[in-house]
């Protein structure tokens, strides 16, 4: 909290990649429905991804109980923002019993690949047959990192946990496979992101 006790939390990474993200969302999302979000961390992303698409009714959520104060402080003001909800993706149910599409920034490599699993699964869960679920960030691809700054990145996180690090995107797809998900789209973003795009697969 800053001196002006304004709850909101601030990531510098969040304005350089917002507007590349919103680019893939307008173009793989519905034109209307609920987008449930994982780790919303701050919020900053809720609130622009929102206001740059109006149609859409953005539900924030974050593991940490201690961020929805934050995030609903960057949203209270927009009227298609929820308000934002504690989700621990390996805990099922879930607080939402469906969506129409769920986004998840930079989350799977800061978390146990049990968290990826815990996801994968309730996505399986609760989207719709064709329903989007869509992950940005750095990836491995063919078992090696796209750029030194990745492998740099992923020998620091697992420095600061063992079970953290750089997913592979061919692990994240087979994983995906067994829960009734396929790989949709891989959309190169900057700074070596990736944006990767399953759907669930019709039943």
């Amino acid at each position: 909290m800053n001196a002006d006790n304004d709850p909101r939390r601030r990531a510098p990474a969040t304005e350089r990649n917002r507007d590349p993200i919103l680019a893939v969302l307008r173009s793989v999302l519905p034109a209307r429905g609920v987008v449930l979000e994982i780790a919303s961390g701050t919020g900053e992303h809720a609130a622009y991804f929102a206001t740059g698409l109006p149609a859409i009714e953005w539900q924030p959520s974050d593991l940490e109980f201690a961020a929805v104060p934050g995030i609903d402080a960057w949203n209270d003001a927009l009227p298609n923002v929820r308000p934002a909800v504690a989700l621990d993706v390996e805990r099922a149910p879930w607080p939402l019993d469906e969506a129409d599409a769920l986004f998840c920034a930079n989350m799977i490599h800061i978390a146990p690949w049990s968290a990826a699993l815990g996801l994968l699964r309730g996505a399986g869960r609760i989207l719709p047959p064709g329903g989007p679920l869509i992950l940005y960030g750095p990836f491995k691809r063919g078992g090696r990192h796209t750029a030194p700054s990745n492998e740099a990145f992923d020998s620091s996180l697992r420095a600061r946990d063992p079970a953290w690090g750089i997913r592979d995107l061919a692990d994240v797809a087979a994983a995906a496979g067994i829960v009734g998900l396929t790989l949709d789209t891989v959309v190169e973003m900057p700074a070596n992101n990736l944006t990767v795009v399953l759907r669930r697969v019709a039943s």
